[in-house]
This record gives structure tokens, C-alpha cells and sequence, in this order.
């Protein structure tokens, strides 16, 4: 990984660990502030490594930023001099002023690039580098699925506190799936609606069921 995707990745998981743990600072539980953080590490570490897995079987590289946001209106012109950090100021934010009861996870994005060894073996040499909006799908769809595996195999592990880590992965996919800026769930809509569909029904599901029981 480059620097830049690693200082991103990094502040996402601080970003993580006060969206989890913003409650209990408050009320100076810092040993539960400490496990906001090894959660926060296991989500996107396991979000991260599912998609660079995925991006290697398909001879392509998948790199991560904090998502941002430019344009405010439909028109080109209606936008900002500087991307402004989305991934850092709405889950902070939206923290502060519910005092950690909304705890909004969508904190990354990902783009996708073919390697030239991916245009040697599949086309000819240099003769196709792009990827296909399907593949790009397909890297998005696996950091969701992985997490949400993740999340029912440690739900059914009988061990205290584990059962706080299954409900905050599920909460991340679902948020990480809604269809809006850059985020994983976009990108996925527009590779494969049916993909997106099936996936985010999962999701639905087991974020409803988190809820319900957790």
C-alpha cells in the first residue's frame, strides 16, 4: 500500500473508534474506548483485505480513501473550490450531536485500477487496461460479504463482548451500502443492480436483526 491510501486507512479507524467509543468517552469508560478501537482495527482490516483479495484474482488493484464530496447541486459549476472530507466530518458530527447514539460507519471509498499484467493476459498486451463497472461490483460486494460472515460466525461464538463486534459489522455494511457520493454501495448499484439488490436485502436483514436481539 501507498502512504496516502495507509494515512487514509489509519483515520478512518480513529475516525471508526470515536463513532463506537464517542458514549463511552463521555462517560470515561476508557478500557471500553480501547476495545472501540481493536473492533474498529478488525472491521476495516477485514473490509480492506477482502477487497485487495478480490482485486488480485481480477489483476487489478484496489486502493482506499476517506470519501469526500465536492459538487452540492445538480449543475457542474455548483461545486465547492476543494473536495471537502465527508468521511471525517458527517460520522464526527452526526457523534457530537446525538452524543454517540446515531453512530454513522461510512468512512472509506475505494477505487479500482487494472494492472498491466490484467491487459497481457486476458487481451493482449496494453490492449485493455480499464475495468469493467461488473468487477468494480464484485471488489465492493466482497468487503460487504466478508464482514457480514464476520458478523454471523462471532455472533454465534459464546464469548463476552464479541456480540458488540457482530452488531457494529453489520452496521458498517449497511451504512457502507447506502447508494450516495462515492460510497461501496454506490459503486456496486451501478455494476449490477441485482447484486446490489440481493446484497443489501442481506444486509437489511442482518443489520434488522442486530437490532432486534443484539
Amino acid at each position: 500500500m501507498k502512504t496516502p491510501e495507509i494515512s487514509n486507512i489509519i483515520a478512518a479507524i480513529l475516525v471508526l473508534t470515536a463513532v463506537i467509543g464517542f458514549s463511552s468517552a463521555l462517560s470515561g469508560n476508557w478500557p471500553a474506548v480501547g476495545i472501540a478501537l481493536v473492533f474498529s482495527i478488525i472491521i476495516i482490516g477485514v473490509n480492506i483485505t477482502a477487497k485487495k483479495l478480490m482485486a488480485y484474482s481480477l489483476d487489478s488493484n484496489v486502493e482506499h480513501r476517506v470519501w469526500s464530496f465536492q459538487r452540492y447541486g445538480f449543475k457542474p459549476h455548483w461545486k465547492l473550490k476543494k473536495p471537502v472530507p465527508g468521511g471525517i466530518i458527517f460520522p464526527l458530527f452526526l457523534s457530537l450531536i446525538t452524543l454517540g447514539t446515531f453512530k454513522f460507519m461510512s468512512i472509506l471509498s475505494y477505487e479500482t485500477k487494472a494492472l498491466k499484467r490484467r491487459a497481457a493476459k486476458r487481451f493482449g498486451t496494453y490492449s485493455f487496461t480499464e475495468m469493467t463497472e461488473w468487477h468494480n461490483a464484485l471488489i465492493g460486494a466482497s468487503g460487504a460479504v466478508a464482514l457480514l460472515l464476520l458478523s454471523l460466525i462471532i455472533y454465534f461464538i459464546p464469548a463476552s463482548g464479541l456480540e458488540q463486534l457482530s452488531k457494529f459489522a453489520a452496521y458498517y455494511v449497511f451504512f457502507n451500502m447506502l447508494p450516495l457520493w462515492d460510497f461501496d454501495g454506490t459503486q456496486i448499484y451501478f455494476g449490477s443492480r441485482i447484486l446490489y439488490s440481493i446484497l443489501a436485502t442481506i444486509t437489511i436483514i442482518f443489520t434488522a436483526v442486530s437490532l432486534a436481539i443484539i
